[in-house]
């Protein structure tokens, strides 16, 4: 049942045929009537990101999957109302991006893969799925502020030079909501 969720999501994103007509370059972003971040608002010590569709489409996927259920997995273990009602806003708002990322690939004729966590993802699941409740609400803030850092990069990077209009497009209206999300994990840490 976690899973439900996405099984629809992922059905859409395997069923999205090859590209159409709908990309275009990113200096033609002006154009296209999308908005794009500032490249040097991206923080200079990130990993990669991609500037094609499925790559990107596969990190954001991989993105909200992991905050999806890192929040399941604080949910099961956390007695702290507040940072138990952050963990059901990020299952809530990450679902949201997802639909959004998809409608745009599949507007955009663009193929990617399933969602799957990496590695570094993977590591921060079992952390806070080991933590005892006791600990589980400071290992959770900790690996949701870094996950928060890389998601901004990513959104902020593929709308500045991604290569799909569409998908530029909900990568920039997704960045402000990446951004609250810090907000209040600066708020809840601050209250701790």
């Amino acid at each position: 049942m976690k899973n439900a969720c996405l099984i629809p999501a992922i059905l859409l994103l395997g069923a999205c045929g090859g590209n159409s007509d709908t990309t275009a370059p990113p200096e033609d972003a002006a154009a296209a009537g999308t908005t794009a971040a500032p490249v040097d608002e991206i923080p200079a010590a990130t990993p990669a990101t991609p500037t094609d569709a499925a790559g990107y489409v596969a990190k954001a996927g991989a993105g909200d999957l992991w905050e999806i259920e890192s929040s399941r997995a604080l949910l099961a273990k956390s007695s702290d109302a507040e940072i138990r009602k952050f963990a059901q806003m990020m299952i809530d708002q990450h679902g949201q991006s997802t639909a959004k990322i998809e409608a745009a690939a599949s507007g955009a004729g663009v193929d990617a893969a399933a969602p799957k966590l990496d590695a570094d993802q993977q590591k921060m699941l079992g952390e806070i799925k080991a933590a005892d409740a006791a600990g589980i609400d400071a290992v959770y803030l900790a690996h949701q502020r870094s996950a928060h850092e890389r998601a901004l990069a990513l959104h902020k990077a593929y709308a500045a030079n991604g290569d799909t209009v569409p998908l530029r497009k909900a990568a920039a209206e997704i960045v402000p909501v990446v951004e609250t999300h810090r907000a209040r994990l600066d708020k809840l840490a601050g209250a701790r």
